[in-house]
């Protein structure tokens, strides 16, 4: 006797009211350095962090191979770009005095609008991933071994078909420029 439960590919099935979701992660580790500006603590020098970001992908469905995505193409799409831009380089903020001295002695360095702060590289790691067309539904970047930050969606995930899925108790609504479908 088997205790297969027969599953379709495409399964969203509904239980106890909430739709059932897939997720996959894959961990991309990287070493870099930053400080930040106005702050009165010590991460206002420049230090470094061997961190770890979390990329978690979300969908209802697998595709016809019965996967969310290929954890290769997480590594290819994201984990390359970490790698050329952020991977042992000086992450600053554009207005960040130090710019022109390194830019003087030919220093790596990844400029962002933003204070580079764990939340700030967590949120730009996921926009890339968002921008490769991966359903990302939640980075985490950890720059210790005690210390993360997160960015996510929290009500809701874009999906291929340009709807975005909301969840508001107890049943998800499927919203496409702000009416309800």
């Amino acid at each position: 006797m088997s205790d297969t439960i027969p599953m379709s590919v495409s399964d969203t099935s509904n239980h106890q009211g909430r739709l059932a979701m897939y997720q996959v992660a894959r961990e991309l580790e990287f070493c870099y350095g930053h400080r930040l500006l106005n702050y009165p603590g010590k991460c206002r020098h420049l230090h470094g962090h061997n961190g770890k970001a979390i990329i978690t992908l979300q969908a209802e469905s697998l595709d016809e191979r019965g996967m969310l995505v290929d954890f290769g193409d997480i590594k290819q799409k994201v984990q390359r770009w970490v790698d050329e831009n952020l991977d042992h380089n000086m992450i600053l903020c554009k207005d960040d005095p130090i710019v022109p001295v390194l830019e003087a002695h030919g220093e790596r360095f990844f400029l962002m609008d933003s204070n580079p702060t764990a939340e700030n590289i967590a949120r730009l790691i996921f926009e890339r991933a968002l921008s490769e067309g991966l359903p990302v539904a939640k980075v985490q970047l950890w720059e210790t071994a005690n210390c993360h930050a997160s960015y996510e969606i929290s009500t809701g995930h874009a999906t291929a078909d340009g709807l975005t899925r909301t969840w508001r108790e107890p049943n998800w609504r499927e919203v496409h420029d702000d009416t309800v479908i």
